[in-house]
């Protein structure tokens, strides 16, 4: 089911579409992260990526329970938009030869997908309290909480080593 399709009607529709579709997400980014993780050869970028590993499967854990609070079974949805910031990422990083550089890209890429989830989170934490579930918004914000701060420790490590690092490669 599409956002705009015939089946889409109320908004406890575009909700659950919501998280059917995060919930492919976190699934997908479950699968990326391992690629990442032996890629990435700053210490602190690579220790990130394995916390968040860790984070992302609890995080689909606490979709599951969104799903059952709201009476559904958990189901995914394909979505086009985290298939196509994983393949950009990839593409990126498979034309990169020097590993700090890469480094680089790996917490860009990694950037463009916690900024994602943070839009997609924010979301459905409005449609829950507008339909009344503040059961799980709240459960739902724990995620949004834990995706904040990983994309403000993926700043904090691209701009205190990660970025002059690769530039230096480039001068």
């Amino acid at each position: 089911m599409g956002i705009f399709t015939s089946s889409t009607h109320t908004l406890d529709d575009l909700f659950v579409h919501g998280l059917k579709t995060i919930y492919y997400a976190e699934r997908q980014i479950t699968e990326a992260l391992p690629k990442m993780i032996g890629l990435a050869t700053d210490p602190d970028l690579r220790s990130g990526f394995e916390q968040h590993l860790r984070e992302t499967e609890n995080q689909r854990t606490r979709l599951e329970q969104v799903f059952r609070m709201h009476g559904r079974e958990p189901d995914e949805t394909t979505c086009p938009a985290i298939d196509g910031i994983v393949k950009a990422a990839n593409t990126t990083a498979s034309d990169i030869d020097d590993p700090q550089v890469l480094d680089a890209a790996l917490a860009f890429g990694a950037q463009m997908v916690e900024h994602y989830e943070i839009a997609q989170y924010g979301t459905l934490i409005a449609w829950a309290r507008e339909l009344g579930r503040e059961d799980c918004a709240a459960v739902l914000a724990e995620t949004l909480a834990e995706e904040k701060a990983t994309d403000e420790k993926l700043t904090r490590i691209a701009e205190a080593r990660i970025n002059r690092t690769a530039e230096l490669k480039t001068a």
